[in-house]
This record gives structure tokens, C-alpha cells and sequence, in this order.
């Protein structure tokens, strides 16, 4: 990146921290001045600052404020801590109780991103970094994440779009795959079997936010030769309670939780 890129990147980040000062509304004149910018220079940040959604102008004041993709980002920054807060003694629990490795993940643009992560303390072990990406569609967590979400968003990332075969088990059928999001939420936990890699196994269960919306999945992954049907039926139910116990750390009420129900639909 070029310097002159580099030092409108910084203006940008300039100019939207101005409005820290908890002014309601900044005008062109006001932010060059307390900036040291010109007018042009200020104009253009404005115009594409306000094109991207990060501000809005007043129409009756010329003024600018921050824009509502502000208000989303900072609630990204808000529930991405909170899940770190609330994760980590959840997380040991559950690989105490289970033993394998356990973590927590995002839906992001059609795949999980992994933000929390304990290693199971066996020899023989699942080695995924935190921030790794898998796709949704043959993840145990990306079918939690999909399943519960709101359905036109969901047909927004699913609709019209390929769903690549990652082994020879991979749904890639988009009605077998809606039949499979319909069971998720149904039982409220999700199994992947051989779908993103052969010989791997994984269970999650939904985390929920103070307003009940699905935010993260919770799950444990392990060889399969740990992780057969009987030992995923077993373990679905502190799966589902972990994910319990995760959404009560985030303010959802303890009676509306679960409560470990598991479906013998398998």
C-alpha cells in the first residue's frame, strides 16, 4: 500500500473518532478544523465514509453522525467479547466433562470462524487453530448457526450457491441439507460425521444472547473412533447443557433454556 493510501486510511480512522467527542453531529468545517485537514480532503473522507454506511448526513442540518454499519460493528465488538467472557469457564467444563476438545464459533459470510478453543488432553487429538474458517454447511457448528438463523437470512447465504463437497460425505444437496437444518432445530443440537474430514466427528449445540437470538455454537470434535453414534447420543445432552450454560452467562433466562432435551431421531 502506497503512503498517500496509507495516510487516507488514517485520516478515515481520524475523522470517525472525532466523533468520540459524543457530539450528536459534526459538520465538513468543524471536523477539518479539529483535524487539521482540508476542505476537499474532508469532503472526499465524507462522501465515502457516508457511501460505506459509516456516517450519515442530516438532510435538514448538513451535519454528519456515525451511520448504522457503526452501531453493527460495535455490537460485533460487544458480543465477540462477551463470548469470550462468557466461554472460557464453559469451555473447561465441558472438556472436563467430555474430555475432548471443545470450542466456540461464529457464522460469518456462510462459515464458521472459531473465536475459543480447549485442546482435548488425549494423544490422539484434533489440531484446529482459533480463527481458522470451515464452511457451514458440513460443520456441526455451521449447521447450528444456520439453522437457527432468521430464514430469509439464511436463504440469503444458501440460495443459488454450490455447497462443495469437502469427502465423499459432504451434504451437498440443498434439500438434504434443509432436512438436516429442520432436525437441528428441532432436537437443538447438530452431529457432522466425515463431512469436512474423514475419520472426524463433532456434536453443537446453539449459545443464545440476552434478546434469545442464536449468536455462537458450542461444540467437541474428535476422531470418531471416540466419537461413534452411541458416544454422540451420550454426549449431545452436556453439549446442549454447555450451550446452556453459555447463553445464561450472556443474560438469556434460565427458564427458557433447553434443558438438555435430546430426540432419539437417528
Amino acid at each position: 500500500m502506497s503512503d498517500a493510501a496509507l495516510t487516507t486510511v488514517q485520516n478515515a480512522a481520524r475523522l470517525l473518532k472525532a466523533f468520540l467527542s459524543r457530539d450528536e453531529q459534526l459538520g465538513p468545517s468543524e471536523l477539518g478544523r479539529r483535524l487539521g485537514l482540508g476542505k476537499s480532503t474532508v469532503h472526499r473522507l465524507l462522501v465515502t465514509l457516508t457511501a460505506e454506511g459509516l456516517l450519515e448526513q442530516d438532510p435538514r442540518t448538513g451535519g454528519y453522525r456515525l451511520g448504522i454499519v457503526m452501531f453493527e460493528l460495535g455490537e460485533a465488538v460487544r458480543v465477540h467479547m462477551d463470548l469470550h467472557a462468557a466461554a472460557a469457564p464453559v469451555l473447561a467444563m465441558l472438556r472436563a466433562q467430555t474430555r475432548e476438545t471443545a470450542q466456540v464459533g461464529v457464522l460469518d459470510r456462510g462459515e464458521v470462524v472459531y473465536v475459543d478453543r480447549l485442546e482435548s488432553s488425549h494423544t490422539l487429538r484434533l489440531f484446529t487453530e482459533t480463527g481458522r474458517r470451515v464452511p457451514a454447511h458440513c460443520s456441526s457448528s455451521g449447521k447450528v448457526l444456520l439453522a437457527f438463523l432468521a430464514a430469509p437470512a439464511r436463504a440469503g447465504l444458501l440460495d443459488g450457491r454450490p455447497l462443495p463437497a469437502l469427502t465423499p460425505d459432504t451434504i451437498t444437496d440443498p434439500a438434504v441439507l434443509s432436512a438436516e437444518l429442520r432436525r437441528v432445530r428441532a432436537r437443538g443440537w447438530a452431529e457432522a460425521v466425515n463431512e469436512r474430514e474423514i475419520g472426524v466427528a463433532s456434536i453443537a449445540a446453539p449459545v443464545r444472547d440476552h434478546r434469545g437470538e442464536v449468536v455462537a455454537a458450542i461444540s467437541i470434535g474428535a476422531p470418531i473412533v471416540r466419537l461413534g453414534a452411541a458416544q454422540r447420543r451420550r454426549l449431545a445432552r452436556p453439549v446442549m447443557e454447555a450451550g446452556d450454560a453459555m447463553s445464561r452467562r450472556l443474560g438469556w433466562p434460565a427458564s427458557a433454556t433447553t434443558g438438555g432435551m435430546i430426540h432419539a431421531d437417528r
